[in-house]
């Protein structure tokens, strides 16, 4: 059973970087989209950003200018560049691939954004 795994959360101070990355525990092929999602407390999971196996991207308003997806075909990896870090963007984030029928979890990392 092939797994997602991310890192590279933690706690950072309003204006600060993050970079989250997501790797899979065994070969997979075929993935369409790579996606972030993340989820604050009371609130519904939402997506953050996205990117197909061509390189487009699509990023929610709230992220926009400041967040960058990027993925490593050759490894699998998905990776979120999080800049200008707000309180707002404090939840647990996870990680999402697309496959032809079939879509992957991550089990989430937390992002706490606070002074």
């Amino acid at each position: 059973q092939v797994q997602l795994v991310e890192s590279g959360g933690g706690l950072v101070q309003p204006g600060g970087s993050l970079r989250l990355s997501c790797a899979t525990s065994g070969s997979i092929f075929s993935i369409y989209v790579m996606g972030w999602y993340r989820q604050a407390p009371g609130n519904e999971r939402e997506l953050v950003a996205a990117i197909t196996s061509t390189g487009s991207t699509n990023y929610a308003d709230s992220v926009k200018g400041r967040f960058t997806i990027s993925r490593d075909n050759a490894k699998n990896t998905a990776y979120l560049q999080m800049n200008s870090l707000k309180p707002e963007d404090t939840a647990v984030y996870y990680c999402n691939y697309k496959l032809p029928g079939l879509q992957l979890w991550g089990q989430g990392t937390q992002v706490t954004v606070s002074s």
